[in-house]
């Protein structure tokens, strides 16, 4: 037998082929998800040639003025693509401060229900809001606050004799309802990850901390959380490559004349600059510098993971 025939089975196929044969099924469903990352994801990276070139319609995204990095140079000095900075890194941090750790701590606290009627209802309600659009979310949170109407201003008014206050209106609110509202909608439905987590941690270690005299939250503490870390650690770092890009939707619904000295983050500002002012090459400056401060938290926090837990997602 030949070289070429190692490997082979009777019917001639190598296992490459026959491992295509196996899993032909598999390969198919990720045609669709592979071309809409291609289609969506990728060829339109093509365009960050833009911050690069001085763009004029009609000629084109290769057709325009080669200006270097003149564009890079105008933002970095630019007021209120710092202020947009600022207050993106601000809203991000505080963001995965007080709302990361919720869904760990509600999955933790739903796994330690023994009554399973109980715990499908509460989870079901739980993660339902994950599926209301977030127009809907902020305009229920509008009426909610509405200074005539408002559930919150009507006890303020008619109970603590105070005066009515705009709270989607106001600076001071902002942060607060924005973070709120995320931890509300995106809770439940996040803890859907770490119930499956904990769900395959190996029951032989809790009799084992058992037998040594451990209670339950010694056991929540030297198995559980130990058992989940390494999710944990890939959902960290998911939410760290997204720390320049907060929820574009939601802070644009949630944004005003009185609020944008806090409601102004990157993603809006290469909205309002690139589709309301139409400096395009500008906007896309901007946000290749996001993106491309993304990669590297992401890359930092991967390594950092790696040697921490020895898992990371790549």
């Amino acid at each position: 037998m030949g070289k070429r025939d190692v490997g082979r089975d009777i019917n001639g196929r190598s296992p490459l082929q026959r491992h295509f044969r196996r899993y032909w099924q598999l390969y198919l469903m990720m045609v669709v998800p592979v071309v809409y990352f291609i289609v969506f994801k990728y060829i339109p990276m093509i365009g960050n040639v833009l911050a690069f070139r001085k763009y004029r319609p009609g000629k084109g995204i290769f057709g325009t003025e080669w200006v270097g990095f003149r564009y890079f140079k105008r933002f970095f000095e630019d007021p209120a693509f710092w202020r947009a900075f600022r207050n993106t890194l601000s809203l991000s941090l505080l963001n995965i401060v007080f709302t990361f750790p919720l869904p760990i701590v509600f999955a933790i606290l739903l796994n330690e229900v023994n009554r399973k009627r109980f715990k499908k209802v509460v989870q079901t309600i739980s993660y339902m809001p994950r599926f209301i659009s977030t127009v809907v979310v902020i305009a229920m949170m509008t009426e909610i606050l509405s200074p005539s109407s408002g559930l919150f201003n009507q006890f303020r008014v008619n109970v603590l004799h105070l005066q009515p206050v705009y709270y989607m209106n106001e600076p001071q609110y902002f942060r607060f309802l924005y973070i709120a509202s995320g931890a509300w909608q995106f809770t439940g439905w996040t803890a859907i990850i770490y119930l499956a987590s904990i769900t395959n941690i190996n029951s032989d270690l809790y009799e084992a901390a058992e037998i040594d005299g451990a209670g339950r939250f010694q056991q929540i503490f030297h198995v559980t959380l130990p058992s989940i870390l390494p999710t944990i650690m890939v959902m960290l770092i998911l939410e760290v490559g997204r720390l320049l890009s907060l929820g574009f939707e939601k802070v644009l619904l949630m944004y005003t004349p009185s609020n944008s000295s806090v409601s102004d983050i990157i993603d809006t500002l290469v909205y309002r600059t690139g589709l309301t002012n139409q400096n395009y090459s500008y906007a896309t400056a901007i946000g290749l510098f996001s993106g491309i401060i993304g990669l590297v938290l992401v890359s930092g926090s991967n390594k950092l993971s790696k040697l921490l837990t020895g898992d990371g997602i790549y």
